[in-house]
């Protein structure tokens, strides 16, 4: 790795010895001998030997075990050219790295120090006092700039008072836009931006930026905005701003779909069928899990609105509960739910939503709801779609849990794999299926744009299997 980044350049590698420490024998064994029953680490010995010869290095090599002494010290400084995800542990002064012999290097290997590049989380911003340590959500309103914004009020306290707590108040979840910022701030220390061109941001800028952030670049452009707005600025792109980004982004689309992953695969009306089959719904789980699925699908609901990320994640203010939930007659006398949603994606903020489930025979999501209620009783203020451990603590379910579930039925039963969305997408795909008015699944499902058009295409995928089981 030191070759590979061109760190021992410096060091004029030749006619050196170059002394490799670590805590693992086994490396050190196999590399001592150049060999080993491992086919895929033969193939990395091949490359480490083919990379000294393309350095030239023909120096005596040398790998020893590493000492006790070395095991916890630390790199005395950041080289300019180590990722940043390399980061230095320990303390120079308490544990200083041995000197090596006369005309050798010291190369210590700590991997147990190495974090992996997973994504740009492991890196780290530059300190700033424009940038306090705080929570995501908190990073609209304390992280500032240098320049000063343009009054947006009379100058009087109460009504700059004012004008500060409407602001707060305007977004009730501000999490995602606090990652947004992060990453353009991230963007500006690699790329040297100055802390004046960062706030307000330039076309120029923020063209850049969507065009490195790759993914999801809108989603960063509207934190971005929202954060100017915050900040007092007016929002940075204009309408024809806007329209040569997206021009630039529908390239790099182009360019990129080839690559991209295959639709996820739809839930069918068979599946739901072997899903209630196999699961007890008279044990508190699988009876959650089975209203959760039941309503995903004919409420064409994204699974983030039926599951938490962890049992820590739920909140009232976001999340459903018991008292969400609302059983009735419609005009014509038939039975339906509605599940008022506090906070959704599409949802302005404040902006309920609320989901329509009707009868639809065996597979009933209100009927679902129903047992979900029955097996596990609970507070107005508790999960919706929760369930009772061994000590008989209420537990909001967790979606991890929920789909490790479900995909186990699915593969025992030959399926493969689902995803979340999945019941999202075979509940518009069931619907098309019965002539229902596409108006009418976006509406049901809440789309405010076309883009549950894209569910048209993965219905011809099943559109047999779906077809095929439709009462005349």
């Amino acid at each position: 790795m030191a070759l590979h980044l061109g760190l021992l350049a410096a060091e004029g590698p030749h006619n050196q010895s170059f002394l490799v420490r670590s805590d693992n024998a086994g490396i050190v064994a196999v590399t001592n001998k150049g060999r080993s029953r491992s086919a895929a680490t033969n193939a990395i010995l091949k490359q480490i030997f083919a990379l000294q010869a393309k350095k030239q290095c023909s120096y005596p090599y040398r790998i020893c075990p590493q000492s006790r002494e070395h095991r916890r010290c630390a790199f005395p400084r950041r080289h300019c050219i180590l990722p940043s995800w390399i980061s230095p542990c320990g303390s120079t002064s308490l544990f200083p790295i041995a000197r090596p012999p006369h005309r050798e290097v010291n190369i210590i290997v700590a991997s147990a120090h190495v974090t992996p590049p997973s994504s740009s989380r492991s890196l780290s911003l530059i300190p700033s006092s424009l940038r306090p340590h705080c929570r995501a959500d908190e990073r609209l309103f304390l992280w500032r700039g240098v320049n000063t914004p343009p009054s947006s009020t009379i100058s009087h306290p109460i009504i700059e008072h004012l004008a500060s707590i409407a602001t707060r108040a305007s977004l009730r979840d501000a999490t995602s836009y606090g990652a947004g910022i992060r990453k353009f701030h991230l963007f500006c220390d690699i790329f040297s931006i100055a802390e004046s061109d960062r706030l307000p941001a330039s076309f120029e800028l923020l063209h850049s930026f969507a065009l490195w952030a790759v993914s999801d670049p809108l989603k960063y452009l509207a934190a971005i905005r929202a954060w100017h707005i915050a900040q007092g600025w007016p929002p940075p792109l204009s309408e024809d701003s806007h329209t040569r980004i997206n021009w630039s982004l529908r390239g790099l689309d182009n360019i990129l779909s080839s690559r991209r992953r295959p639709p996820r695969p739809p839930v069918t009306l068979d599946m739901l069928h072997a899903l209630k089959a196999t699961l007890a719904l008279s044990d508190p789980f699988d009876a959650c899990v089975w209203a959760m699925a039941s309503c995903a699908f004919f409420g064409m609901m994204r699974f983030g609105e039926v599951s938490v990320e962890s049992r820590a994640a739920f909140k009232p203010a976001k999340h459903l509960t018991r008292k969400d939930v609302f059983l009735g007659f419609d005009l014509a006398g038939k039975a339906y739910a509605r599940l008022d949603l506090p906070a959704a994606k599409t949802a302005r903020p404040g902006e309920t939503q609320s989901v329509f489930l009707v009868t639809q025979g065996p597979l009933c999501p209100i009927a679902a709801l129903q047992n979900l209620a029955t097996i596990i009783p609970a507070l107005p203020e508790d999960p919706l779609f929760s369930w009772r451990d061994r000590t008989g603590a209420i537990r909001p379910m967790v979606k991890q849990r929920a789909l490790e579930r479900i995909n186990c039925i699915m593969t025992a039963w030959g399926w493969g794999t689902t995803f979340g969305h999945s019941f999202r997408i075979g509940g518009a795909s069931f619907y098309l299926a019965k002539k229902v008015d596409p108006e009418i699944v976006r509406l049901a499902g809440r789309w405010r744009s076309l883009a549950y058009e894209t569910y048209i295409r993965a219905f011809e995928q099943v559109a047999s299997q779906h077809l095929s089981i439709l009462s005349p």
